[in-house]
């Protein structure tokens, strides 16, 4: 199996901000949770994600100087690919809420899944504070070093992250995937390993896994990887579509490497 020199660029453009990012948008800092149970308190409320978006913009213009409307309006957003408009909208609530640095880590992680790397850094920084690090927040500002090409200096931030909190499946599966961005693929693997042993791993570590072995040609054993604990057509699809990004006949999709069936 060929691995072409291209793949582990557009692979690591979407898995370093589908893992990571994720794990900031369940932060627990003041705030955030807050936003969750409101999204998740609407017994009313439709699964398609357009109508979720339409219901949370309605919340927003009620009210948009309420910093949990605001960021629940700029979830929908990017739920439903529109992530220049949660940057505008979540930059506004910036200013509507000066010194919110709930509000300000979410412009920061729509900044970074719009691809403004940079600006997302500068956001995140201030999201946070020396004597107050958030391990959420230090991930997600080693994804945009990496998206940036300053690995070493990202893996700084993983350090940090982990330093903070041992073992955190999430961070390992960036570092992981940094690492792939690297072409080290045998520490790639070594990573992911230890992200996908833990028992609170997101099923997209797993995914991660699979593919930095299948890059390393053992398929077979990437296959059996992303079959685990997934319904038989939904572990099809998964293989089908690992085998497309192995052979580099298709990019991954946004916001997942692989579906996730979660």
């Amino acid at each position: 199996m060929r691995q072409p020199s291209c793949l582990a660029r557009f692979v690591t453009s979407a898995a370093l901000t589908i893992v990571v990012a994720t794990a900031l948008a369940g932060c627990q800092t003041t705030g955030m949770s807050g936003i969750t149970g409101a999204l998740n308190a609407r017994a009313e409320a439709p699964a398609d994600p357009s109508r979720t978006a339409e219901l949370a913009g309605e919340r927003y213009r009620a009210n948009p100087k309420d910093p949990a409307a605001a960021m629940a309006y700029g979830q929908a957003l990017r739920a439903i690919g529109q992530r220049a408009q949660a940057v505008a909208m979540l930059e506004r609530a910036t200013l509507a809420n000066p010194g919110n640095k709930t509000v300000l880590a979410a412009y920061g992680r729509a900044l970074a899944d719009n691809g403004n790397f940079s600006a997302a850094f500068d956001a995140l920084s201030n999201a946070h504070s020396p004597d107050n690090p958030d391990w959420r927040i230090l991930s997600v500002q080693g994804t945009t070093l990496d998206q940036m090409g300053r690995h070493d200096e990202a893996r700084r931030y993983y350090a940090s992250a982990l330093n903070l909190a041992p073992g955190e499946p999430s961070v390992l599966s960036n570092l992981g995937m940094s690492y792939v961005l690297t072409k080290d693929l045998s520490k790639a693997e070594d990573t992911l390993r230890q992200a996908y042993a833990s028992g609170r791993a997101d099923p997209r570590v797993r995914q991660n896994l699979a593919l930095v072995i299948g890059l390393q040609g053992r398929f077979a054993e990437a296959e059996n990887i992303v079959r685990a604990d997934l319904p038989a057509d939904e572990a099809a699809a998964n293989v089908a579509y690992l085998k497309q990004m192995l052979d580099g006949k298709t990019a991954p999709r946004r916001g997942g490497v692989l579906a996730s069936g979660d």
